[in-house]
């Protein structure tokens, strides 16, 4: 079998807090393909844009990590700071969430997507200003050569999210993690921005790791989608498995309390009871049982193993995995 671009293996990310020790992420196991597009999805605090930044090694320096991380076979966690400055924005290039707290308020639009550029290439800061607007032209910037001048308070949160993703693909990376791109934009910016992401995939080849509270937005782009839950991946498989056959009860739940066009007005929207445990205080089995109709007493003994249910479709609960006749799901 081909290897994978991106393998992660058994990754755990974890924080000191006040509390204890805060577990942020949890026997995360995931795989992207060249070419392919994985959703990672989850509410807030999941742990989502903790695994991003531990794939770029990028997390705080009080953050313990353990397992593995993989690049086209190389280990990240084993790789120095000299190589992973080579790897960022060259093979791997990152789109943060917030593009007004990322960009250089002082510096112009151009000269940010420009330093990218001469970060890793011998060119002169003319070839490297022209990349620059290249850059922004492929990202359908508006009048590229106008916006490259300007400073990031000048431009709206569109046209910022662009000068983002424009930097993270002047040098032609082969993986791209977006983490919760269309943020803070409205319906319209939104959905320009996933077109953009699912064209630049399709014109370059880039392999995507797309992280999103919103399922319906990974749907959008994503071949394969992870969800998460309180740091572990709860169930993963390709689209049409988590939108038309979703095994786990918070998956069911997510997808539930999500309003359709077809919602019943006269009754309000599903939720699911309960809250999310603290990162610092999770039960020892599956953190979803606490709010779980399903929960058996196993249930609450041990974190349970993601196990196959069909071809690539995998979900982290052993009523799920049983083959027991679950309730039919509809949305």
């Amino acid at each position: 079998m081909a290897v994978p671009l991106l393998e992660i293996r058994g990754l755990a990310v974890d924080f000191p807090a006040p509390a204890g020790i805060s577990h942020a992420v949890r026997e995360l196991s995931f795989s992207i393909a060249p070419g392919e597009v994985v959703g990672l999805a989850g509410e807030s605090g999941s742990g989502k844009s903790a695994a991003a930044l531990a794939v770029m090694r990028l997390l705080p320096p009080q953050a313990r990590m353990s397992g593995g991380i993989f690049f086209e076979g190389r280990d990240l966690t084993a790789a120095g700071e000299a190589e992973m400055r080579r790897l960022r924005g060259a093979e791997i290039a990152m789109i943060f969430q917030e593009p007004m707290t990322a960009l250089n308020p002082v510096m112009r639009a151009g000269e940010q997507i420009a330093e990218a550029v001469r970060a890793h290439a011998r060119v002169t800061r003319r070839q490297a200003a022209e990349r620059a607007l290249e850059a922004l032209r492929v990202v359908a910037m508006p009048d590229p050569g106008q916006q490259a001048r300007a400073y990031p308070h000048q431009l709206s949160g569109g046209m910022r999210q662009r000068v983002m993703i424009a930097m993270a693909i002047v040098n032609r990376p082969r993986l791209l993690i977006a983490d919760e791109p269309t943020t803070a934009l409205d319906v319209t910016i939104q959905a320009q921005i996933l077109e953009l992401l699912a064209e630049l995939r399709r014109r370059f080849g880039l392999a995507m790791l797309l992280i999103s509270h919103d399922l319906a937005v990974t749907s959008q782009v994503a071949q394969r989608i992870a969800v998460m839950y309180a740091g572990s991946i709860v169930e993963s498989g390709s689209r049409n498995d988590i939108f038309a056959a979703p095994a786990h009860p918070y998956t069911r739940g997510l997808l539930q309390a999500a309003p359709t066009l077809t919602v019943d007005r006269s009754r309000p929207l599903a939720a699911i009871e309960g809250a999310v445990p603290a990162a610092s205080a999770l039960p020892p089995g599956c953190a979803f049982e606490p709010r779980c109709s399903w929960r058996r007493p196993e249930c609450a003994l041990a974190l349970p193993p993601l196990k196959e249910i069909s071809s690539g479709h995998l979900v982290r609960c052993p009523v799920a995995a049983s083959g027991e006749m679950l309730p039919a799901f509809r949305l």
